[in-house]
């Protein structure tokens, strides 16, 4: 199938990004912004969206740096998964990057899709956005109006859904750097690799504190806190505060099981590399 009829913008920069934007949501229909395009253009072709309009950032100068800063690294909005998966200063600062992106998709589709573009669409089967909410990371947007942050526990609202305005720009997103003494570790089940998960675990160690992420199991990356759990316990304990849901892939008992299992796994792993 080919995507029904749309308006095409390509801007040069933020500000003409911003206005294009602000001038389709004053026509009372919105746009969507094409960044790697590996989510949106699949449900373009199967007209699953119909946005009257495209902004296609990519000509946009600025936003395809990689900033390893003293709190964190810093992503801009065209930087490519696999441009971050090869960066060995984001490795050293923040390795649950790495450990996660090794799981999402294909090499050609990390080399097009762009980690911010993850966090926009706001996938729950997706990796980044769990990484994102693990890590109390954030998400740099801007509009006519200036720009904000979005912490990521306020990012995610419900399924493909997030808390940006329609007429605001995903500039960058922050994954905050890995505390000295810390551990990380990230596991997930798929059917085939490269498939989106049946369930997948993030898991952070920090002195006493635990905490593991979920993808593939609620409507939006959830967060649970596990501190103090005996480790043959994390599995349950986790699902006091998960509700997994049953589809085709996956019926709702399984995904409860591989909860369990990958959460003693992966919160086991994080404890090693702590």
């Amino acid at each position: 199938m080919k995507p029904a009829p749309f308006r095409y913008h390509r801007p040069a920069t933020p500000a003409e990004a911003w206005e294009t934007l602000a001038a389709e949501m004053r026509l009372g229909s919105g746009a969507k912004v094409l960044a790697g395009g590996q989510s949106l253009v699949p449900l373009l072709s199967m007209r699953l969206a119909s946005p009257p309009a495209l902004v296609d950032i990519n000509a946009v100068a600025g936003l395809d740096a990689i900033e390893v800063r003293d709190e964190g690294v810093y992503v801009g909005a065209l930087v490519r998964h696999a441009d971050l998966l090869a960066s060995t200063e984001a490795r050293l600062v923040q390795p649950l990057l790495a450990q996660a992106l090794l799981h999402v998709a294909h090499p050609t589709i990390r080399n097009r899709g762009t980690s911010v573009g993850s966090l926009v669409h706001a996938d729950s089967a997706a990796e980044l956005p769990a990484v994102l909410a693990l890590l109390g990371g954030s998400l740099e947007v801007g509009s006519v109006r200036g720009t904000r942050t979005i912490g990521a526990a306020d990012l995610f609202v419900g399924p493909l859904e997030s808390s940006l305005a329609p007429d605001e720009l995903a500039v960058g997103a922050l994954f905050p750097a890995l505390p000295v003494g810390a551990g990380v570790a990230f596991g997930e089940i798929a059917r085939r690799h490269g498939d989106y998960a049946l369930c997948g675990v993030a898991a952070l160690v920090e002195g006493d504190l635990v905490k593991a992420a979920y993808l593939s199991v609620s409507d939006v990356p959830t967060v649970v806190d596990l501190t103090g759990v005996a480790d043959e316990d994390l599995g349950e304990a986790a699902l006091e505060h998960l509700d997994p849901a049953g589809d085709i892939h996956a019926t709702a008992d399984y995904r409860a099981h591989l909860v369990r299992v990958l959460t003693t796994k992966v919160v086991r792993e994080a404890r090693e590399a702590a």
